[in-house]
């Protein structure tokens, strides 16, 4: 099959493809406004951040599959390509590690001030009064709102600091999910209210949906404690950043933030966020999946997707036409 990797991909699977007979372009410069142009003939389209507009789906002559290299796929008009019997597939789980460190570190970071450690120490100031204030970890109180393979990677890491970690309890859940949740030591509340008002750390890990876009609004914040951290390594659509904003402002809300709402789709580019720039934040730019471990076990299950494909069987299919 002729495939298209509009992002970029390891040379290691690029040639295991390509050994497998399969013809291989490799475009990670194009973005969301050129991949209309370039899908051309592509039977299969494997994309990271890269947008995928209904336009390239109309564009697409022979497109017969798209993968999403990664978990999330809201940069993808599903519907487009379902109405063309196109199937999206995506790779869940393989980066939740990735992620979880990243989550873990941000929170770290914003309590040690570490980031205003580096930067004084660099500019020749040495302040070791203002920088040995700090909570700590230990017996923290930590909400996690999105218990997927990434929620449940944050949980065992913030557990081995000796932070207290509550979830909210759901009558669906497995009885395989439920032992996880006992093994780990997690307590259940009866409802986000209750989490809010227990935990002095929220973490979220949510897919990008219409129930989770904005869910951080302003009734959100007015329930979290005064000083509260806010962990953010999912979607930026779903925190409401006026909210935030004023909330930071008015009672001290940090916030540990690898995504925006308004980032910047290519891999370099100016970036003007009153959010990204405000001393509360503690940011990085959108990189919880981009460990090389992450990548591999991504790309992987890129090839699995393929194999399958070609075996005659669609897998982790996202848009219902599998």
């Amino acid at each position: 099959m002729k495939i298209l990797f509009a992002d970029k991909f390891p040379e290691t699977q690029l040639q295991q493809l390509q050994d497998q007979g399969h013809e291989c372009h490799l475009q990670p410069d194009l973005d969301g406004d050129t991949l209309p142009q370039a899908v051309n003939d592509a039977e299969v389209l494997v994309v990271r951040s890269t947008k995928i507009s209904s336009e390239t789906i109309g564009a697409a002559a022979s497109l017969r599959l798209v993968i999403r290299a990664g978990a999330g796929t809201n940069t993808i008009d599903k519907d487009a390509a379902a109405d063309k019997g196109i199937p999206v597939c995506n790779i869940p789980g393989k980066n939740a590690v990735a992620v979880a460190e990243l989550a873990m570190g941000l929170l770290i970071a914003i309590d040690r001030k570490i980031p205003e450690n580096v930067i004084d120490l660099r500019a020749g100031r040495w302040n070791k009064k203002k920088y040995s204030v700090a909570q700590g970890l230990m017996g923290r109180h930590m909400g996690i709102i999105g218990l997927g393979a990434i929620g449940f990677a944050v949980a065992e890491r913030a557990r081995a600091f000796g932070i207290h970690v509550y979830v909210v309890d759901k009558p669906d859940r497995s009885a395989e999910t439920r032992e996880t949740l006992a093994n780990l030591g997690l307590q259940t509340v009866s409802d986000l209210d209750a989490m809010l008002r227990t935990c002095d750390i929220i973490s979220l890990h949510v897919p990008s949906a219409a129930g989770t876009k904005g869910m951080v609004d302003a009734e959100f914040l007015d329930k979290l404690q005064p000083g509260a951290i806010l962990i953010n390594a999912s979607r930026g659509d779903v925190i409401e950043e006026t909210a935030l904003l004023a909330a930071m402002n008015d009672k001290g809300i940090r916030a540990g933030l690898d995504v925006y709402a308004d980032e910047p789709s290519a891999g370099e580019g100016a970036f003007s966020s009153d959010l990204a720039s405000h001393p509360n934040t503690c940011g990085t730019h959108h990189i919880g999946a981009s460990t090389d471990q992450a990548q591999k076990a991504v790309s992987d299950g890129v090839l699995e997707v393929i194999d399958a494909f070609v075996g005659g069987t669609v897998v982790n299919c996202v848009n219902g036409q599998g």
